[in-house]
């Protein structure tokens, strides 16, 4: 895989995470501690997407 694809794969993931953290925030009841590993989660993406692109 080239680094070009696996941060396009990288940003995929990062884009389905905020959707997912966006819904999730919007839902009656949501779980405070699920979002708060997607948001983890979506900020090791950002960084190594960065890491990879500089």
């Amino acid at each position: 895989m080239s680094v070009a694809s696996h941060v396009e794969e990288l940003r995929k993931k990062h884009q389905a995470l905020s959707e997912a953290v966006e819904k999730e925030q919007k839902r009656p009841g949501s779980d405070d501690f699920n979002v708060a590993q997607m948001k983890r989660e979506k900020l090791r993406l950002k960084e190594e997407i960065s890491r990879l692109t500089h």
